[in-house]
């Protein structure tokens, strides 16, 4: 199979010399991929147009603390009750654009404090409400 090195030079080679043809069969393959057209495959979509809109006002902003010995407070103003902040939640849910609610609470609030303001905003159908000042939590 190798090179016969040494021996006889009256004997014939019998096995046939396939590096040049791997070498041709390398380069037709190699011009067959460079000459196909790269085809591309496009999907037709009918795209909707973007009309310009118009400016948005920015929503109001209801920012409702709690404090370390669980004192809820809308806006500044301390709630007595559940039943004051439910009443206020569902005002403010009713109106024709609902404000967004900053949730604040202390670091040292009882989580059950939170999660009573959080389930009854979600019972009342408050859609924008989000948890501020949580960098006083990281450690």
């Amino acid at each position: 199979m190798g090179m016969n090195v040494g021996g006889n030079d009256d004997d014939m080679m019998m096995e046939i010399n396939t590096t040049p043809l791997i070498d041709v069969m390398l380069v037709l393959l190699i011009m067959l991929i460079i000459t196909i057209p790269i085809q591309t495959h496009a999907v037709k979509l009918d795209m909707p147009v973007n009309s310009p809109s118009k400016p948005t006002e920015k929503p109001e902003v209801v920012q409702i603390d709690i404090n370390s010995s669980n004192v809820i407070s809308w806006a500044g103003t301390p709630l007595a009750n559940r039943a004051e902040l439910e009443k206020n939640l569902e005002a403010a849910a009713q109106k024709a654009v609902q404000p967004e609610f900053h949730i604040r609470p202390d670091k040292d609030a009882n989580y059950e404090a939170v999660a009573m303001v959080l389930a009854s905003s979600q019972r009342l159908g408050v859609k924008k409400i989000g948890i501020v000042g949580h960098e006083q939590f990281i450690q």
